[in-house]
């Protein structure tokens, strides 16, 4: 890959060795006192996709007595090939007392536990002759948001998403429901320190890669080679300044100047698009 075509920002982003225990295992997913006690999934796609994750506990599997004929064949299926199911038939007013009250449940839940923790070097080792890509969510907190992302990198490919264990929101219902599934695909990597993680990256062999509506480099211009760490920031804020300092280039979307801006999760699916097919 030739470096003259990327547009680094200074001298400062070579990458250092990360410290003993840099950007893994500093501190174990913080959970929140809610999902201590348990994990609600809800919505067809997200519990379906958890059952069949063998990393995923099961405490309690709710049909609801009108659902249970249309979730009969994929439950039995799973039973017949991943481990033993018991559902338990319960009526929509039990099952509401149990989800939040704007769950869009689709007659089925899942009662579960946060899964086990990933770590950079466990996840994100890069593979000779392909496309290797990593994203990185700078302090995006709405789990909506998250979720969306984490089911387009997951169509576009990528190795893992990689967030802060602050400033970023735990699992949850409404996050999954919003990733359709990926969340049981798509490694997720909670870290300490995001910059100590890009580096850590770095020193793996990744580029990477700022999304700022205020760079220079059109996207289509860049070319950053197959192994792409693509670091997104939070709706209005950006990416922060200590994030962006560790980043070998930025890069902007060419959309009209009648828009200002893209949601975030709409930003990384054509980014995610743009970096898997060049």
């Amino acid at each position: 890959m030739s470096k003259n075509k990327i547009k680094k920002l200074t001298a400062r982003n070579k990458p250092k060795k990360p410290s003993e225990n840099s950007a893994r295992r500093n501190h174990p997913h913080e959970q929140s006192s809610s999902q201590s006690k348990g994990l609600w999934l809800f919505g067809r796609h997200a519990v379906l996709a958890a059952l069949e994750n063998p990393m995923r506990k099961i405490k309690r599997l709710i049909v609801t007595n009108k659902s249970q004929d249309q979730y009969q064949t994929a439950l039995t299926e799973i039973h017949l090939n991943h481990r033993a199911l018991h559902p338990e038939i319960v009526s929509t007013e039990q099952f509401d007392k149990l989800l939040p009250p704007d769950a869009v449940h689709q007659g089925i839940a899942l009662l579960t536990a946060p899964l086990p923790d990933n770590h950079l070097e466990d996840v994100c080792v890069i593979l000779k002759d392909r496309k290797n890509l990593v994203l990185v969510m700078d302090q995006v907190t709405d789990p909506q948001n998250v979720g969306a992302i984490i089911r387009s990198a997951a169509a576009f490919g990528a190795k893992a998403i990689v967030t802060t264990d602050r400033h970023a929101p735990p699992e949850s219902g409404a996050l999954a429901k919003s990733a359709s599934g990926a969340l049981e695909t798509l490694p997720w990597v909670r870290v300490t320190n995001l910059s100590r993680a890009l580096d850590q990256l770095a020193d793996m062999g990744y580029w990477r890669v700022g999304l700022d509506g205020y760079a220079e480099q059109d996207i289509r211009e860049a070319d950053f080679g197959d192994n792409i760490v693509l670091v997104l920031g939070a709706e209005g804020k950006g990416i922060r300044k200590g994030t962006a300092d560790h980043c070998d280039g930025l890069v902007k979307l060419p959309i009209s100047s009648t828009v200002e801006s893209l949601n975030v999760s709409n930003a990384a699916a054509v980014a995610l698009y743009v970096f898997s097919t060049s």
